[in-house]
């Protein structure tokens, strides 16, 4: 029976039996009747827990071999990294040892030679670049402070470079960035001076090493030296001197507090405040940086408390400065032609050389004698005034003053001035303007003498005034030379333009009067008694005249000789050359006014001076020596 309800599965418990057989039947068969969803469920979970334990134990195991690792991994990464930095120290050790200093490049080794007159006032220069060298001892200690207040404060303390600024310059040349400055007066320098500007990582690199090295083998002073004598000030000025002379007309052993912390200023942006003096609103500019650099200066203890508190902006030279082909390059060829004689060079190779020329010229009788002579009115018809009429009679007769011209005319006037016994030139007018006429009337003009070579037609006449009364058509400077050797007694003296010629504050050549005798004391007596019409009358007057073509008037005692040559010729046209013309009524007037202008210019600038108390080794025994002679 039981067995019956087991096989046949009828009533309740063989019901039970086979739902419980067929439930472990479906449900112990994968994929089968309802029972697959629970028995898949607890597979799966079973095989995602044992992979999550399997990464658990790789994690464990990962962890411990890093920890077991870590002091000899951390070990192989400083062995690389020490390796790397001494590789790194050991190029820049090779790369310093075998870096050289190099020389100035060409254009910063260029100079121009200054030429000053008898005062030391500008003339003028010559040469490819506005630079001369000076010794820092020629640059007030408070200039040198307020460049290094402008630029570098810690210049005399620091190795030559500021790593900072060269991280920045790199890092704005791979970026792409703006331009970064060097920073330091020596990175400066040598970029300047020793370099080429350009911007490349290479570059900066090289910069670095030259400047460490600059500094280990230069004194800080020389460094100095070179970065003032070579940095650019703007309005065209390299260097401290030029411009010193550019923006205040004094040399850099002059400059003031004030003056020398304006010029530390421009270096920032010369090309921009180079304007300051003639734009205001870079004036305003470079007084709030001038201000700056005197804190900065008071501040280090470079200028004291009264000195910071009593500066004043200084006043700059106009800007744009004006040409110079006017009158002063007359006086600059003649000048520079005796400099390069003297010293045994060309021409080129002293406008190069950075010499200062200090001239015998006195600029300001220049500047009067041009004035006056360009005073002068050439009418060409018309009637004189009483005053035309009378001066003319005076300067020339009465022939002359009834003369009157017709057609286009031109005066060249020629004016010579210089110092009897000594040779030194004072005036040298050669014409109306350079640019026009580079020719000089006055040095190599020749103008025909006519009547104005009679005093000396009865003297023997010695080298080298041999054949001067056989010359038709002297220049003014050798005939003023022969009036000069009248008015010394006879000793003739060669001219000379050129006083002293320096260089780096080292003198090259200084000149002395060389004298011979070249008339008897007897016959310079006679020429004198001609002129002055009774001895010890002075100063004594000649006018001399070739006809209507030419008119001379000579002025001197024994300090001065003046001598002023007027000719006339129609301009060229064309193909038409010029030809000689008489001159107008009024040249008489006008070589008068020239004569007596000049004459009161440079005798007033004597200043009271009394030539008879200093000796004169120029002249002979007794005579005193000439006004505004070579100082």
């Amino acid at each position: 029976m039981n067995g019956a309800d087991v096989d046949t599965g009828g009533g309740v418990g063989g019901t039970g039996v086979a739902v419980i057989a067929d439930g472990h039947d479906r449900g112990g068969s994968p994929g089968r009747g309802p029972g697959r969803g629970p028995g898949r469920g607890r597979h799966g979970a079973g095989g995602r827990g044992r992979l999550m334990a399997g990464l658990r134990r790789r994690l464990v195991k990962r962890r411990i071999r890093i920890r077991r690792t870590r002091g000899r991994r951390l070990r192989r990464a400083l062995v690389v990294l020490l390796a790397l930095l001494a590789n790194l120290v050991g190029a820049a050790v090779v790369a310093y040892h075998l870096t050289k200093i190099p020389e100035p490049h060409p254009e910063t080794a260029m100079q121009s030679t200054v030429f000053v007159d008898d005062h030391g006032d500008y003339l003028g220069r010559r040469g490819p670049v506005d630079r001369q060298e000076i010794p820092l001892s020629q640059v007030p200690r408070h200039v040198q402070e307020a460049v290094i207040a402008a630029e570098n404060r810690s210049f005399r303390t620091d190795t030559g470079i500021s790593p900072r600024a060269i991280a920045r310059a790199a890092w704005a040349t791979v970026s792409g960035g703006d331009r970064q400055g060097g920073s330091t007066i020596t990175q400066q320098y040598v970029k300047n001076a020793l370099l080429s500007p350009e911007q490349t990582l290479s570059r900066k690199a090289r910069e670095a090493l030259i400047s460490i090295k600059l500094d280990r083998t230069r004194s800080k002073d020389e460094i100095l030296q070179g970065y003032l004598n070579t940095v650019y000030f703007g309005r065209g000025a390299a260097g401290i001197q030029s411009a010193a002379r550019n923006y205040f007309g004094v040399d850099a052993k002059d400059l003031t507090v004030s003056q020398g912390a304006a010029l530390a200023s421009v270096i920032n942006i010369p090309s921009y405040y180079e304007k300051a003096g003639s734009d205001p609103k870079v004036t305003a500019k470079l007084v709030d940086r001038w201000e700056w650099v005197l804190d900065a200066m008071a501040h280090s203890g470079a200028i004291t408390s009264a000195q910071r508190a009593g500066a004043r902006f200084p006043a700059f030279r106009f800007y744009p400065p004006g040409d110079t082909d006017g009158q002063r390059q007359y006086l600059i060829d003649a000048a520079a032609s005796e400099a390069a004689d003297r010293l045994g060079i060309t021409e080129d190779q002293l406008a190069r050389g950075g010499y200062t020329v200090r001239t015998t010229f006195d600029l300001t009788a220049q500047d009067a004698t041009a004035e006056l002579a360009a005073d002068g009115t050439e009418k060409k018809t018309g009637e004189k005034t009483a005053e035309e009429k009378a001066a003319d009679a005076k300067a020339g007769g009465k022939k002359r003053a009834e003369v009157k011209t017709s057609g286009d005319v031109r005066v060249h006037t020629a004016v010579v001035a210089l110092v009897p016994g000594d040779g030194a030139v004072r005036v040298l007018y050669g014409g109306a303007d350079y640019a026009s006429q580079p020719f000089n009337d006055a040095r190599d003009g020749a103008v025909e003498a006519g009547t104005a070579l009679q005093p000396f037609s009865g003297t023997k006449l010695l080298a080298p005034l041999t054949n001067l009364t056989r010359t038709a058509a002297p220049t003014p400077l050798r005939l003023a030379s022969a009036y000069a050797t009248a008015a010394a007694h006879g000793v003739y003296a060669t001219p000379y333009t050129v006083a002293k010629i320096t260089r780096a504050g080292r003198t090259l050549y200084e000149a002395h009067p060389r004298t011979r005798t070249a008339m008897t004391r007897a016959d310079a007596g006679m020429v004198a008694k001609l002129l002055y019409g009774r001895l010890d009358a002075a100063p004594a007057t000649r006018t001399g005249a070739a006809g209507l073509r030419t008119l001379w008037q000579t002025t001197y005692d024994e300090h001065l000789t003046l001598t002023v040559a007027l000719f006339a010729e129609h301009p060229a046209k064309g193909k038409k050359a010029a030809l000689p013309a008489p001159l107008p009524y009024t040249a008489g007037s006008r070589s008068l006014s020239v004569s007596e202008g000049v004459w009161s210019k440079i005798v007033g600038t004597a200043e009271g001076h009394d030539p008879a108390a200093e000796p004169n080794p120029g002249l002979p025994t007794g005579q005193t020596k000439p006004i505004l002679a070579t100082r």
